[in-house]
């Protein structure tokens, strides 16, 4: 397998964490709220289901556990945000900080163990096309990663409960003045961006790296709330940003395999510095993200 083989290999279990909780944040930041929270959530998502598989009791089990467990504290952020109005910055890092310390805690009798990952399914027929074929062998996760991201773009562009995220979002007094519950909407958001950063950090501790080790989600969830501003709010930039980001991820590795003379330190910032450079290009561009961006994102509602 060469280089590019490899990359396309790995590029769409490489993205799924970034994808799962960029989604996640999406409908959050939709409605309105800003949670910063991502990171810790997915660390705390990350140890319960680990946790949960190395004592047998199943992907299923652990996957359910993190995404219930990561909506309980991200509804934490919501009580102390929406309920009592506080910042949702200062909220969202402290939320973040808690998610990974108790991450470090439970997960400190855990650490270097490791976990039976997930087999891989392939597609009929497809993965016999050369080059491109690897991309139709993934796990399981992978390919309800890609209906979740049609579902979501469907439900923003089709339906009415995506119509009326997005109006509270842009107009939370509008929406609450012809009968939305603009606070029942955004908890109802944050609890699915909660839900969706535990499916990540469950899908990065137990199958894309099936081994437990401290700080192992190691700024995705930064990466997946960057992924949102770097779609600009849009569904289908959203998922080919988390494939880039996960190209980018590869391309150390793949660089080592070829015996590049290059410092594996230099290599793991490649997605950091990318994130960097592409933020700036967007920010640069105003008048995209006036077009595409969330009128009333992280401002409290007062009725």
């Amino acid at each position: 397998m060469n280089a590019i083989e490899f990359i396309l290999a790995g590029m769409l279990a490489a993205a799924t964490p970034f994808l799962l909780a960029a989604l996640g944040e999406l409908v959050v930041e939709r409605a309105g709220v800003l949670n910063l929270g991502v990171e810790g959530l997915m660390a705390f998502g990350a140890v319960l289901a680990f946790i949960i598989v190395h004592h047998g009791g199943g992907h299923v089990l652990g996957f359910v556990a993190a995404g219930l467990g990561s909506a309980v504290l991200s509804l934490v952020f919501a009580v102390i945000t929406l309920g009592f109005r506080a910042n949702q910055v200062a909220t969202g890092l402290a939320i973040g900080i808690l998610g990974q310390g108790l991450s470090a805690l439970f997960g400190k009798t855990y650490e270097s163990l490791t976990v039976k990952g997930i087999p891989k399914t392939a597609l009929p027929w497809l993965p016999e096309i050369p080059v491109v074929g690897v991309l139709f062998i993934q796990d399981v996760v992978v390919w309800l990663s890609l209906v979740a991201t049609l579902a979501i773009w469907a439900m923003f562009a089709y339906t009415k409960i995506g119509l009326v995220i997005r109006a509270i979002g842009e107009n939370p007094n509008a929406a609450h003045a012809i009968g939305y519950s603009v606070i029942a909407v955004r908890f109802a958001a944050v609890a699915f961006g909660g839900t969706m950063a535990g499916l990540a950090g469950a899908y990065a501790a137990v199958v894309y790296t099936p081994l437990w080790a401290d700080g192992m989600i190691a700024g995705r969830g930064w990466i997946a709330i960057a992924l949102v501003v770097f779609g600009t709010w849009l569904t289908g930039r959203i998922f080919l940003g988390a494939c880039l980001f996960g190209a980018v991820s590869l391309m150390g590795l793949a660089a080592q395999a070829s015996g590049l003379d290059v410092p594996s330190q230099v290599l793991a910032s490649v997605p950091y510095v990318v994130t960097i450079i592409v933020l700036g290009i967007i920010s640069a561009d105003r008048r995209l993200l006036k077009l595409n961006g969330v009128a009333s994102l992280g401002e409290p509602f007062e009725r």
